[in-house]
């Protein structure tokens, strides 16, 4: 680590998460400085070590794209919360830390005897923060549930795909995520009140509200004016032109929502779009909505896409080419948005994507590469306080998952 002190220095971090939500929680967290302790179980760890292996990443990592993309900035030590032994040491690790993250599904952590009034009175100032799939209450509350599952559920998923087909998924886990900066957003926030009142608080997310909160205007439509808004493809029900148009070479998606940006929109493209009243304003171009499409589609399709993008962006009229992800994360301005980290893991130099903002003064960084399972383990406990001795007695108690077997001795056959 180097010379600048982040924003959450000093915070400590206990991840008990797994896979996307909470992962992801967590490194922003460690990307802005927090020492970030994850707890893994002892065969296997995280899931999210083994998604994909079989393809689209290099087998020499040994671990999948999907964990190096959301572990970077911690340390790993295997627990066994099985165990008597094991929950000991995550009871010890939470009276001295200060913010407590948690995937599990509802009832495990009281189970353990580990749910927040028993941390809560064991550490006053704790930050605990839950992650669940419907909420800690209500008839879904016991369902498991993924990002998928929600796409389906909120309705996001109806939104989704070509008019008259078959429903498609949102291709990125896009609920898990956005849940993940609800729960940063959160935490951050709970932190900041405990420096105005020295008490911690339980705070809670939901893949169920996070997917919500993504289509809050669709349910707002529904709740006022009772309309089921339904899958218009790339289009969009607000404005036109607001979507995907062909090019020579690809496509292109174009946005001119306003009057202006649509009078730019047209000259920019053709003079002609400009000289039909009929697609002044706002009202006139979505009762045209599909003769518009054609019109701005036959210009389009003559250009490669780079001109269009050009034409447009000089005059400030949204466009973008659609780019395949390779092409997005190559992209130029990625790198120069400070979109990019990278970091050293199995020899090899790893790339993924930063947390997504800037701080001037405290700016994130990457320090520690993601861990290998139970890496951290010794290092970790002599931060809390443990003797040498101390750790041999609880791993032959099990506390970091079953003992070794004693090794045998005599001659070889």
């Amino acid at each position: 680590m180097n010379d600048v002190v982040g924003a959450l220095d000093g915070i400590k971090v206990l991840d008990f998460s797994r896979v996307f939500a909470g992962p992801a929680a967590a490194q922003i967290f460690g990307d802005l400085g927090a020492d970030v302790i994850k707890i893994e179980a002892p065969v296997g760890g995280d899931e999210a070590r083994h998604l994909g292996l079989t393809e689209g990443t290099d087998p020499r990592l040994g671990v999948s794209a999907s964990y190096l993309a959301l572990n970077r900035n911690k340390r790993s030590i295997a627990l066994d919360l099985q165990t008597p032994a094991g929950r000991d040491v995550a009871c010890r690790l939470i009276e001295k830390s200060d913010v407590l993250l948690h995937n599990f599904r509802p009832g495990a952590m009281t189970k353990w005897r580990m749910d927040y009034p028993a941390m809560s009175a064991r550490n006053p100032r704790l930050v605990y923060g839950e992650f669940f799939a419907y909420g800690p209450s209500g008839p879904l509350r016991d369902f498991g549930a993924n990002d998928l599952a929600l796409q389906a559920h909120s309705g996001l998923m109806s939104l989704t795909g070509e008019p008259d087909r078959p429903p498609v998924r949102v291709g990125s886990a896009i609920i898990d995520l956005h849940g993940s900066l609800a729960m940063v957003s959160a935490v951050l926030a709970a932190l900041l009140s405990r420096e105005r009142t020295g008490k911690g608080q339980r705070v809670e997310a939901s893949l169920l509200l996070s997917s919500a909160h993504l289509v809050n205007y669709f349910y707002s439509e529904y709740w006022i004016d009772g309309v089921v808004r339904k899958a218009m493809g790339t289009a969009n029900h607000l404005s036109v032109p607001n979507q995907v148009f062909p090019t020579a070479d690809g496509n292109v998606v174009i946005i001119a929502p306003s009057d202006a940006m649509w009078d730019r929109c047209a000259r920019a493209l053709d003079a002609e779009l400009l000289d039909r009243p009929e697609y002044k304003t706002v009202r006139d171009r979505q009762t045209r909505r599909a003769e518009v499409i054609e019109a701005i589609s036959s210009v389009t399709r003559r250009l490669p896409s780079h001109e269009i993008v050009a034409r447009l962006g000089a005059v400030k009229v949204n466009v973008a080419k659609l780019n395949n992800i390779g092409e997005a994360a190559e992209h130029e301005q990625l790198q120069a948005a400070g979109g990019v980290a990278s970091f050293e893991f199995g020899g090899e130099t790893v790339k993924a994507v930063s947390s997504p903002f800037r701080l001037e003064g405290t700016p994130t960084q990457v320090y520690r590469a993601p861990p290998q399972l139970d890496e951290h383990r010794d290092e970790v406990l002599a931060d809390f306080g443990y003797a040498g001795d101390e750790i041999a007695n609880l791993a032959a108690n099990g506390a970091f998952g079953a003992p070794a077997p004693a090794r045998k001795t005599g001659t070889k056959a």
